[in-house]
């Protein structure tokens, strides 16, 4: 398609990754000028276009939280300048951090839109925050004002959109699916995998989580599942990565004296693909106050490459639809770990379920393709954007 040459957008995220590069290339194909204001690049896999303009702000800072608070917010003021000067003819595409950078479309005049994968303020609901809190009533009366004055408001799951349907009308939400890093099946096979063989699992049934250990993870129920299992010496309960709560998870593995439990470091990008391709499952596990509508990054991985996974999540959760739609995981709510347990265990004695749920886990990956990011540029540019998942088809028919 031919560029439109008189529209120029910036593309705006603290931290980008392989979603926002593809954002920002996508974009670039059909618009005549692409910038984007970032902290960071963390480029795995696309390269962002050379000619896309970056300008560069603060680096978002992981802990401690108040430094992180005060990275998110001198990166709103950064963000505040740049698009009343530089930018003020630009539209706007927001893109995750900080959390609270969208509702800058309040006090600024350009054309906004917005990707929500976490819903502010109901992620607080975490830390115990109720709803009657002033933080929590502020964010949300901003909410509704910052998302009825948006142009587009995406998010990446129907429960998700079903989430934010309090702060918008549900029609104006448009549903879109990311994607994952990898676009085929390059897993490596055990025998040939060396962090299999640096970490001597050739023999083992690897339980895998690998990803963030914060407050929305809930990993200690990956402790829970290897005490209940600690008798069955051919599966490993592997957890990779980082986060405020890795030490008490260490700490709770050390007291209970699991043997069947390692912890090991976040993995280069390098070596990354070969630590995917170890796990026999992986884990995606999401705390049940928010996890309705989230689907983490890590889910979309485990699809590409072929491997099982096992969803702890809510009953309402996306993670639950895509599991009964694909059949390529198991989700299991946090009072279901025997169940949870019974699933691994079946799992790991059987190479004929194995294969079945490997293949049901490629086919599901076929949905969430790079060519994701072209249909978020589509659907910002349709006049009437409509969203073109089951459950929204049978929303407008009833409602329109």
């Amino acid at each position: 398609m031919d560029k439109i040459k008189d529209r120029k957008i910036v593309v705006i995220n603290q931290a980008t990754n392989y979603l926002t590069i593809g954002f920002c290339n996508s974009f670039y194909e059909r618009f005549g000028s692409v910038s984007l204001i970032t902290g960071s690049i963390h480029v795995q896999g696309e390269q962002l276009n050379p000619a896309i303009t970056v300008t560069k702000i603060n680096k978002w800072v992981e802990r401690p939280s108040w430094k992180k608070m005060f990275s998110f917010l001198r990166a709103m003021l950064s963000m505040w300048v740049l698009l009343l000067t530089r930018y003020r003819k630009h539209e706007v595409f927001f893109v995750s951090l900080p959390p609270m950078a969208y509702l800058l479309n309040l006090v600024l005049p350009n054309r906004f839109s917005m990707v929500i994968w976490d819903v502010y303020p109901d992620v607080f609901k975490i830390t115990g925050m109720r709803e009657n809190h002033a933080v929590y009533k502020l964010w949300s009366r901003l909410n509704r004002r910052s998302f009825r004055k948006a142009y587009r408001v995406f998010t990446i799951s129907d429960r998700m959109a079903d989430l934010l349907q309090q702060y918008v009308d549900r029609a104006k939400i448009i549903v879109q699916p990311i994607w994952s890093i990898f676009q085929e099946n390059e897993k490596v096979i055990k025998e040939e995998n060396p962090f299999v063989q640096i970490h001597s699992l050739d023999t083992y049934f690897v339980v895998q989580y690998s990803g963030n250990i914060g407050l929305t993870h809930k990993v200690e129920v990956l402790v829970d599942l290897a005490e209940k299992m600690r008798e069955y010496d051919h599966i490993l309960f592997q957890i990779i990565g980082r986060g405020p709560r890795k030490p008490v998870l260490e700490k709770l593995v050390s007291e209970k004296s699991l043997p069947n439990c390692q912890f090991l470091p976040f993995q280069t990008d390098e070596m990354f693909p070969f630590s995917l391709s170890a796990a026999d499952l992986g884990v995606v596990i999401l705390d049940e106050k928010t996890s309705r509508g989230s689907v983490p990054s890590k889910s979309y991985n485990l699809m590409s490459y072929g491997i099982p996974s096992l969803y702890i999540a809510s009953e309402d959760s996306q993670l639950k639809v895509y599991a009964d739609k694909y059949n390529h995981a198991r989700c299991y709510s946090e009072q279901q770990l025997d169940e949870a347990a019974e699933f691994i265990l079946n799992l790991s004695e059987s190479k004929a379920l194995q294969k079945e749920m490997a293949l049901a886990a490629e086919r599901a990956s076929l949905d969430f393709r790079r060519n994701n990011a072209h249909k978020f540029v589509e659907k910002y540019l349709n006049e009437h954007p409509i969203i073109h998942t089951e459950e929204s088809v049978e929303y407008q028919a009833k409602n329109f």
